[in-house]
């Protein structure tokens, strides 16, 4: 079975970014426990506050699609829904 590996950053408007960081702790702590996460980084940019680099990967598809509806309904996509996404997702395997 294929990993499913997802790699970018997001762009937070600045009016956002406490809110953000603050909510950030538990998205990643909720997602590194989530069946199938095996890697799971969100790092703010050391030359840009309002840039995370994003790094996940995931054992399987059933495990990414999970995570990302998880994700939907989640404090953390409320709060991230002004947020710029860019990511590219593949499988590895």
């Amino acid at each position: 079975m294929n990993k499913v590996i997802l790699e970018g950053y997001i762009v937070v408007p600045e009016s956002d970014l406490e809110i953000v960081k603050k909510e950030l702790i538990s998205h990643i702590q909720l997602t590194r426990e989530e069946f199938g996460c095996e890697k799971f980084n969100v790092s703010q940019d050391k030359n840009n506050i309002c840039r995370f680099n994003v790094y996940e990967e995931f054992s399987n598809k059933e495990a990414f699609a999970y995570h990302q509806q998880r994700v939907k309904s989640s404090h953390w996509g409320k709060v991230t829904k002004n947020v710029e996404r860019h990511y590219q997702i593949f499988e590895q395997g």
